[in-house]
C-alpha cells in the first residue's frame, strides 16, 4: 500500500508537565512553532510520529505505525529551495481476521521533493515536485510490492497565528511484483493550525486518500495538540491527538490516536 500521512507532527502534554519556555524565549518559540506548521519551511526536522488504529477487521484488531519523517531543505539558488520529505513507516499489525497472521516490519517509503520559491506568491507559500514510492515493505501485508511515482503539491498561507492550506499527491505504480495489485491513489489533506505565543499549536486536518482501483475513500479526521520546549539547547516539539475515520473500507479502522516528538535543527 502507498504511504500517506500528515505534513505536521503536531502536539502536546508538555504544558501539563511544566515544560513551557520562559517568557523572554516564548516569542522565538512561537516563531519556531509557526515554521513547523509549514511543511516546506526552511527548517531541518525529524518527526517520530506514532499512530495507533483500532477496530480493524472481524478481529477488531489494532495496528501500530511509527512514521520516521525527516524533512531536509536545500538552498538551490537565491530564489528557490528544495525540500526533501521522507516517510518511512515501521508497523506492528495484529491479525485482522482468522487465517491472516500478525505482521511486523517496514512499510513502503514515500519520498517527496518540493521545489518552492523562497518568497510567497501573492501571500501564498507554494511548492510542487515529484513523489516517489519505494517498495521497502518487509511483508506482503505491510507493503505494496510496487515502485511508484507521481506529482505532489502544496499551497498554504500564514496570517498572524494561523496557518492553513492543502497538501496533495497522486501515486501510480509503474513496476514491481506482477502478482500484486496496482497502486493508483490520490491523497488530499486540507489543514489548519493555530499557534499561541507560548509555542502551543492546535491543528486540524483530514488525511483523505482515494483508491481509484477500489473506488474507495479513506478519510481520517485528526485533531492534534503540540508544545514546543527545549532539552538543554535542543528544541523539541511533543504532540498528541486523536482521529476518527469519517469514511473507509469495510473492515477498516474506526478511530485512532497519535503521539510523538519532533527534533528541530534551525538553520
Amino acid at each position: 500500500m502507498a504511504v500517506f500521512t500528515s505534513p505536521f507532527p503536531s502536539l502536546c502534554l508538555c504544558a501539563a508537565l511544566g515544560l513551557l519556555a520562559p517568557a523572554h524565549l516564548q516569542a522565538a518559540d512561537a516563531d519556531l512553532a509557526k515554521q513547523l506548521a509549514n511543511p516546506v519551511a526552511s527548517l531541518i526536522s525529524v518527526p517520530l510520529q506514532a499512530n495507533w488504529d483500532t477496530g480493524i477487521g472481524v478481529n477488531d484488531a489494532a495496528r501500530f505505525t511509527l512514521n520516521v519523517q525527516p524533512v531536509i531543505p536545500f538552498d538551490l539558488n537565491e530564489d528557490w529551495n528544495l525540500i526533501v520529505r521522507t516517510i518511512l513507516p515501521v508497523i506492528d499489525a495484529d491479525s485482522p481476521a482468522p487465517g491472516i497472521d500478525d505482521a511486523t516490519g517496514l512499510g513502503d517509503t514515500l519520498q517527496s521533493f518540493f521545489f518552492s520559491p523562497k518568497q510567497p506568491v501573492g501571500g501564498w507559500t507554494l511548492a510542487a515536485g515529484p513523489a516517489l514510492l519505494w517498495p521497502t515493505g518487509t511483508d506482503d501485508l505491510l507493503g505494496s510490492g510496487k515502485w511508484g511515482a507521481g506529482p505532489t503539491a502544496l499551497a498554504l498561507k500564514q496570517s498572524g497565528p494561523w496557518t492553513w492550506g492543502v497538501l496533495a499527491n497522486h501515486v501510480w505504480s509503474y513496476a514491481g511484483e506482477d502478482d500484486r495489485g496496482e497502486v493508483n491513489a490520490t491523497f488530499i489533506q486540507p489543514f489548519a493550525a493555530y499557534v499561541t505565543k507560548t509555542g502551543t499549536t492546535l491543528s486540524l486536518s483530514a488525511e483523505s486518500t482515494y483508491d481509484w482501483g477500489a473506488h474507495q475513500w479513506t478519510v481520517p479526521l485528526n485533531v492534534v495538540l503540540s508544545q514546543l520546549f527545549k532539552v538543554g539547547s535542543q528544541p523539541v516539539q511533543a504532540f498528541v491527538g486523536g482521529r476518527w475515520y469519517a469514511e473507509g473500507p469495510t473492515g477498516g479502522p474506526e478511530w485512532g490516536l497519535r503521539a510523538g516528538f519532533t527534533f528541530l535543527f534551525p538553520r
